[in-house]
């Protein structure tokens, strides 16, 4: 079985774990929460390419055949230099503009991201992809990553930030919502509260673990017949307080 190795700027990225889990139970999972340094969406590219070579040697070091960068932010300003630079395989988080394209109804979709997501040269490609065919509308989720590395899912304060970020988007006709961080799913039943019933919500970590369970299976690391045998493992490392990050996992596993 693959060893998996998982970062994110913080806890967010255990929204895609979940997924992996789910989809790749019996394989060993390290995740990597960089939350010394939360949140990667104000800061440089620079900075956030240099911490995710840092922290891919950390989990090669710990056996990784396989990184997923379960961050947008990383995605879009370092995956590109970490496949450059490192011989193992890395899979990013992709814009989930596509699907919310195809489904909406409207003809409008909302995208919330991070600023660094929406500079970068991935989201930009794909906006102007699909953006003939449907009017896209952004809004960044101010204070979102903060609420989740708090451990602050719900009440009124999350529900006031978070109807902050999503009128903007509803008032301009969107009936689909794409959460562009992975941090933004636990935020989930908020974000579904404040859009109300005839708003989709579109998370692309399945996608993300099922490019994952592909890219193992090209590299002969995930063996036929054996995908949905034995338990997971999986070891939580931090760059600064892990409490969140454990109690957060206690949500997904």
């Amino acid at each position: 079985m693959a060893t998996v190795g998982v970062f994110d700027s913080g806890a967010g990225g255990l929204s895609v774990l979940k997924e992996l889990l789910r989809q790749l139970p019996g394989h060993r999972f390290v995740y990597y929460a960089d939350n010394a340094n939360v949140p990667y969406g104000e800061k440089s590219a620079a900075f956030i390419t240099g911490r995710s070579r840092e922290i891919t040697r950390t989990l090669i070091g710990k056996g990784a055949d396989i990184i997923v960068v379960a961050c947008n932010t990383a995605t879009a300003a370092a995956i590109d230099t970490l496949r450059a630079s490192f011989p193992l395989p890395f899979v990013g988080m992709e814009p989930a503009v596509k699907p919310a394209a195809l489904g909406t109804r409207s003809g409008v979709i909302g995208v919330l991201a991070t600023a660094g997501t929406f500079k970068g040269s991935r989201y930009l490609t794909t906006r102007s992809n699909y953006e003939d065919g449907c009017k896209i509308v952004e809004s960044v989720g101010k204070g979102w990553v903060e609420l989740v590395e708090n451990g602050i899912l719900d009440g009124p304060k999350a529900e006031d930030t978070v109807r902050a970020s999503v009128q903007p988007l509803l008032d301009s006709g969107a009936d689909t919502l794409v959460l562009g961080c992975t941090h933004y799913p636990f935020l989930t039943p908020v974000i579904a509260r404040v859009a109300g019933p005839g708003v989709k919500l579109i998370n692309p970590a399945p996608a993300v673990a099922r490019r994952t369970a592909q890219v193992l299976s090209e590299k002969g690391l995930l063996p036929i017949g054996t995908e949905n045998n034995g338990d997971s493992r999986v070891e939580l490392l931090s760059s600064g307080d892990g409490k969140v990050l454990h109690k957060l996992y206690g949500l997904v596993r």
